[in-house]
């Protein structure tokens, strides 16, 4: 048995706007049609679907079930549609993230992006900051996300944050030793501002944990080997901000940017370009962090 499309739209319609009237509206169709096409899909399903009164219009035990099938069968076809449709948007897209950015909120957008226009490519890579500076200047990447310390700069704000001392639950600081480090080698953007930090401050330190990836980073710090610097959005689970009782410096803002390639302009670079900053929100993302002091 085949369901036309039309009438299960019809269905949903005088479902979500409550009545016929409206759903007639709503695709612009009479009244008079719309009641039509569910007089026809009920003859279809060879069962009422809708319980009508004359003040409101009520689904029926069949009516429950059928709706559920009508709103996965429009949907898969919507997909369907999205899919395989024409787009003027084609061509490849050279996306370069850092790690600290590319979370589950990053994977999401792009996915959308992807559903959107199907026939565009995207290509990203995962680098250090230092690493997708170097990449943009060689012409290598389109568009790449990177971290900011300084506010003086030309590319557009995706999402404010800032530098925290991250440290586990078991972590024990004792001021007459120097301060045990998990940091990354350099060239490191948080190494240099943890460094930086402590030096001004005239505090001991020593690096106790070498690793290049974040999460080995955040793993010494949860486990309380180490105290390491990271962006406040990247407190997870097990790790807590440190509070002011370590007597710790206060750790600079910062702040994640579109950087464009100015030698290559085509309008899925641009389309990208336009999802990101809607998915930036521009701001920091406060959350309740628990502080040791």
């Amino acid at each position: 048995m085949f369901f036309d499309p039309d009438l299960l739209r019809a269905f949903v319609a005088v479902v979500e706007t409550g009545g016929f009237t409206k759903a007639g509206e709503r695709m612009n169709l009479s009244q008079s049609a719309i009641s039509h096409q569910i007089r026809k899909l009920e003859e279809q399903a060879g069962s009422a679907l809708l319980k009508r009164t004359t003040r409101s219009v009520t689904l029926t035990e069949d009516g429950e079930d059928f709706l559920r099938h009508a709103e996965q069968i429009l949907a898969a076809q919507s997909l369907l549609v999205r899919r395989f449709q024409r787009t003027p948007v084609t061509g490849a897209v050279r996306l370069g993230v850092p790690e600290t950015y590319a979370g589950d909120r990053l994977t999401a957008m792009l996915s959308r992006f992807s559903r959107r226009f199907p026939a565009v490519r995207l290509d990203v890579v995962v680098e250090s900051y230092g690493a997708l500076n170097e990449q943009m200047q060689a012409g290598t990447l389109d568009l790449a996300v990177n971290l900011f310390l300084r506010e003086d700069v030309e590319w557009p704000v995706l999402r404010r944050t800032r530098f925290v001392w991250a440290i586990g639950s078991g972590f024990e600081y004792e001021p007459e030793k120097a301060l045990p480090l998990a940091l990354a080698p350099s060239p490191c953007m948080h190494r240099d501002v943890c460094i930086g930090a402590l030096v001004e401050a005239g505090l001991e330190w020593r690096v106790t944990f070498t690793s290049a990836n974040q999460q080995g980073l955040r793993s010494a710090a949860k486990s309380g080997l180490a105290i390491t610097v990271a962006l406040q959005d990247d407190i997870q689970d097990g790790l807590m901000i440190a509070g002011s009782g370590l007597g710790l410096p206060v750790l600079p803002a910062a702040s994640f940017r579109l950087m464009r390639s100015a030698a290559v302009r085509t309008p899925a670079i641009e389309a990208l370009e336009e999802q990101l900053l809607r998915a930036g929100d521009g701001a920091c993302s406060v959350r309740a962090l628990s502080a040791v002091g």
